[in-house]
C-alpha cells in the first residue's frame, strides 16, 4: 500500500519556515502531487523550533481517479522520511523526540549553531560539541546532509528557507523536478519580471542545490564534508621575529595572538609588558617542555586587555563594525542605515580612570548610597553611531588610552595580575602539574561588571587560601584540590560548590559579602466605595 512521503521542517524564528512549507506545498501541487501541511509553534530556545509537518502522496492526481488520500496532522516517531532543520542542535532535539530512524530517515541539517540561553550562562565554556551532535545526526539517520547553510545564505543574499527548499530538492526525497520547486518561488511571475527577492531566492535554491549534489555524487568525500572543519583565519596575527627568537615554537602561536591583541589594545610597551612577564614563568619550565607557560600566555592576554570603557568605545565605533552591521542587515550602497548603541555607565566606569584616592573616594560614596538602600547611580545613554556627533565621542573616548594607564583600575588588575603570576611560576619551580593547574585558574576572569569582579575574587581565594594555605601531602594533591576548586566556581555562578569544595580541603568558604535590604512602599490600601 502507498504512504505519503513524510516531512518534518525546523526552522526559528524570522528563517521564513512557514514560506518553506508554502513553497513546498506549492511545488507539489504543480506537479500535480496531493500535499499537506500543518505547522506547531514553539520557541526555539526552550521548547524547540517552530515546525511544520508535511505529507506528500507520491502517486500523480491523474492516477488516483478522483480518490483522495488521508494525511497525518503530526509526525510520528520513527516514521519521518525527510527531517530538515536550520540549526543543528534543534536537529539533535528532534532526533532526541524520536522522530528520526536510522534505516528510513534522511536528515539534512545546518552545521552552524545558535547558543541555547543554558549555553550562555555557563560561567565556563559551556557549548555542546559539535562534532558529537554531527555524530548523533550520523548515527540516527539512513543518509545525512549538513550544510553551511549561513554561508550560502549570504552568499545569496537571501533567507535560510530558500536554501533549505534547494537541499530538499536535490535530495531526491520527493518525486518531484527542478523546474517545479522553481516554479513555485516565481509564483507564476515570468523569468524577466521576477523581483529582487525572488532572484536572490532562487540564487539561494541554486547554492543549495549544488552542494547537496556533489556531495550525492561525491559519496567518497562524504565523511570528509560531514565532519566539522576549522575555518581558515586569513588574518593570523604573526609573531615578530624579536619576540619568537625567545620562546619555543610551540608557543609561537598562542603568543601571536596575546602580542596582536594587546599591541591593539595599549600599544607596544603594553606588549613588552606581556613578554617579560610569560619569560619569568618560562624560566620555571625544562627546556622543551613549556605547558605553563602556554595555558599562561592564553589567560594573562585575556586579562591584560580588560574591559573598560574606553575599549567598548574603541570596538564599537571601528569601521570593521560597521561594515558588519549593514552587511547583517543587508544594506545596499544606496540605503541608509541608522544605528544606535545604549550605554549605561556607572560610577565605577568612570571611577576606573581616575586616580586611586579620587576613585577610592567616588566609589565609597557611590557604595554609601547603595548601602542605604538606593540604586547605584547609572547614565543611561544613547549615541547615534552613524552620526558624526555619536562618532566622534566614541572616538573621543577611545582615544583615552593614555589616560587608562593612569586610573586606579588599571593598577588595581595589574597588581592582582602580579599576584597570579607569582603563584603561577612559585608553583611551576616545584611542579609542573601545579603550575599548570594555578594557570589554568586564569580561566576564571572573563566578562565585565559583576562576573569580571566575581570571578576575581573566586581567583583570589583560591590562591591566597587553597594554593598557599591549606595543608597537603603532596603538590599533586595541592593541583588536584585546585583543579576542583576551579571547576566548581565556573560551574556555578552562585559560589555554592565553591564553597564546598574550599571546606572539603581544608579551606575557608568566601566571606559572605553585605547586600542592602531595599524598602519599597506600599500604597495605601482604600476602603471600598460602598454602594448605593
Amino acid at each position: 500500500m502507498t504512504q505519503p512521503i513524510s516531512i518534518l521542517l525546523c526552522a526559528l524564528g524570522g528563517e521564513g519556515g512557514g514560506v518553506l512549507a508554502d513553497w513546498l506545498i506549492e511545488a507539489a501541487r504543480h506537479a500535480g502531487y496531493p500535499a499537506q501541511a500543518t505547522s506547531i509553534p514553539g520557541v526555539a530556545q526552550r521548547t524547540g523550533a517552530t515546525t511544520y509537518y508535511l505529507e506528500v502522496f507520491p502517486t500523480h492526481s491523474r492516477e488516483l481517479g478522483g480518490r483522495k488520500p488521508v494525511f497525518g496532522l503530526n509526525p510520528l516517531p520513527g516514521r519521518l522520511d525527510l527531517l530538515v532543520s536550520s540549526e543543528l542542535l534543534e536537529t539533535a532535539r528532534q532526533i532526541g523526540n524520536g522522530l528520526s530512524s536510522a534505516d528510513r530517515t534522511l536528515l539534512i541539517s545546518a552545521g552552524n549553531r545558535a547558543l541555547t540561553t543554558q549555553e550562555k550562562m555557563q560561567m565556563g565554556d559551556g557549548r555542546l560539541d559539535d562534532a558529537a551532535l554531527v555524530q548523533l545526526l550520523q548515527q540516527h539517520s539512513r543518509a545525512s546532509h549538513v550544510l553551511d547553510m549561513a554561508s550560502l545564505t549570504r552568499e545569496a543574499g537571501t533567507v535560510v528557507s530558500a536554501v533549505m527548499l534547494g537541499s530538499i530538492a536535490a535530495s531526491g526525497v520527493l518525486p518531484l523536478q527542478r523546474a517545479d520547486y522553481e516554479a513555485a518561488i516565481a509564483d507564476g511571475t515570468p523569468t524577466d519580471a521576477l523581483n529582487a527577492s525572488q532572484r536572490a531566492s532562487l540564487r539561494g535554491f541554486g547554492l543549495a542545490w549544488d552542494a547537496v549534489h556533489n556531495q550525492k555524487t561525491q559519496s567518497r568525500y562524504v565523511d570528509a564534508v560531514l565532519a566539522p572543519q576549522p575555518k581558515a583565519s586569513t588574518d593570523t596575527p604573526t609573531l615578530p621575529a624579536q619576540i619568537a627568537a625567545q620562546f619555543p615554537e610551540a608557543l609561537h602561536e598562542v603568543l601571536a595572538l596575546g602580542v596582536d591583541r594587546l599591541m591593539d589594545y595599549q600599544g607596544q610597551s603594553y606588549v613588552d609588558l606581556y613578554v617579560q612577564r610569560l619569560r619569568t614563568v618560562l624560566a620555571t619550565e625544562p627546556l622543551g617542555h613549556s605547558p605553563v607557560t602556554q595555558e599562561t600566555a592564553r589567560w594573562l592576554a585575556l586579562w591584560m586587555a580588560f574591559d573598560d570603557i574606553v575599549r567598548v568605545a574603541d570596538l564599537k565605533s571601528r569601521a570593521s563594525r560597521w561594515a558588519r552591521v549593514r552587511s547583517e542587515v543587508k544594506a545596499k550602497d544606496d540605503d541608509v542605515v541608522k544605528l544606535f548603541d545604549h550605554f549605561k555607565p556607572g560610577i565605577p566606569e568612570f571611577a576606573a580612570l581616575l586616580p586611586k584616592p579620587l576613585a577610592l573616594r567616588l566609589t565609597r560614596w557611590d557604595n554609601a548610597r547603595v548601602m542605604r538602600g538606593l540604586q547605584p547611580l547609572a547614565f543611561p545613554i544613547k549615541v547615534g553611531t552613524h552620526s558624526v556627533f555619536g562618532m566622534v565621542m566614541l572616538r573621543l573616548l577611545a582615544s583615552l588610552t593614555w589616560l587608562r594607564v593612569r586610573g586606579h583600575r588599571y593598577a588595581e588588575e595589574q597588581a592582582l595580575i602580579d599576584e597570579w603570576l607569582h603563584a603561577v611560576t612559585h608553583a611551576s619551580a616545584q611542579s609542573s602539574a601545579l603550575g599548570l593547574s594555578l594557570a589554568q585558574c586564569g580561566r576564571l576572569i572573563k566578562g565585565y561588571g559583576g562576573t569580571h569582579d566575581r570571578g576575581r575574587d573566586n581567583l583570589l581565594h583560591i590562591l591566597r587560601h587553597l594554593a598557599r594555605g591549606a595543608s597537603f601531602d603532596s603538590p599533586t594533591e595541592r593541583a588536584h584540590a585546585i583543579d576542583q576548586a576551579r571547576e566548581a566556581a565556573l560551574r556555578d555562578e552562585a559560589g555554592i560548590a565553591l564553597d564546598h569544595t574550599l571546606r572539603a580541603h581544608g579551606a575557608p568558604a568566601r566571606e559572605a559579602k553585605a547586600q542592602p535590604i531595599r524598602w519599597m512602599p506600599r500604597a495605601p490600601i482604600r476602603p471600598p466605595t460602598p454602594h448605593r
